[in-house]
């Protein structure tokens, strides 16, 4: 099978453990790209989040953003694809957040909303590269669409969270943990799996002809749809036990071995 596109999330997968973009991994991108493949970054991160990376590799990739709720280009900026929230169902989550004394992040429009404006905020806009703005106008927020809302608190606390929330959150929408302090809800038609099938229809191609490589539980959805779904060695056992392919750690270039496997023939 030639394939034509690859999705690879950011966090454990693309950075080693220390945050880094080695160069064997951007040397198999450009690679990769100058073979013709589509190479697209597939993160819960906005757009302003994956910036150093745009930079670092120098192309113009089209982003998977907000998990799947967006997708843009790195250097225009041109947005192909967008899903919000309803309404309600953001005041929901919101009121959710409130009453469980967490704090409540609102994307809107690619801005950052927070409350409230405490040292997590602090810690949230500088991993997110946004100023983060306090959340003063609920309704005008909603007006504007609404991206995702997203709790940030200590691991434990969102772990517990996410077991004790799902009575309260609507049918409407999906909540994942992205990192384990933060779990984070949007649309239910948003997801990686989603935002994959609609990337490869905008190119035209078929979904057997697609990659996807992750480590995580919000990876999981587009490692189950693509063609080829590939885990990480240091991904969770039932990450690993639902991949066609487990490659090597994100210490060990395992996005870089992967690449050179299955789309460069480079059998490393």
């Amino acid at each position: 099978m030639k394939y034509k596109l690859v999705a690879v999330d950011i966090d454990g997968t693309l950075l080693d453990s220390k945050r880094n973009l080695t160069p064997e991994t951007m040397s198999a991108i450009h690679e990769t790209v100058a073979a013709g493949v589509i190479f697209t970054i597939c993160t819960g991160r906005p757009i302003q989040g994956v910036k150093p990376l745009i930079d670092k590799l120098g192309l113009d990739l089209p982003f998977i953003t907000y998990n799947g709720a967006m997708i843009v280009m790195g250097k225009s900026g041109e947005i192909l694809y967008a899903q919000t929230m309803r309404g309600e169902d953001a005041k929901t989550v919101y009121k959710l957040g409130k009453k469980l004394k967490t704090t409540v992040v609102i994307w809107a429009n690619n801005n950052l909303y927070v409350e409230p404006l405490g040292p997590e905020a602090t810690a949230y806009a500088s991993m997110s590269r946004t100023k983060p703005e306090p959340i003063t106008d609920l309704e005008a927020l909603l007006a504007q669409g609404v991206t995702k809302v997203l709790f940030y608190d200590e691991v434990e606390t969102i772990r517990h969270f996410e077991q004790q929330v799902a009575p309260d959150v609507p049918p409407t929408v999906n909540y994942c943990t992205s990192q384990p302090f933060l779990l984070e809800f949007f649309d239910a038609k948003v997801s990686k799996a989603n935002a994959l099938a609609r990337l490869s229809a905008y190119y035209g191609f078929a979904r057997e002809e697609t990659i996807a490589i992750g480590d995580g539980y919000n990876d999981l959805s587009m490692i189950e749809y693509a063609g080829l779904g590939i885990a990480m060695a240091n991904a969770e056992d039932v990450i690993k036990q639902q991949a066609d392919y487990v490659t090597l750690s994100n210490d060990e270039n395992g996005v870089a071995h992967a690449l050179y496997r299955f789309c460069l023939n480079k059998g490393r």
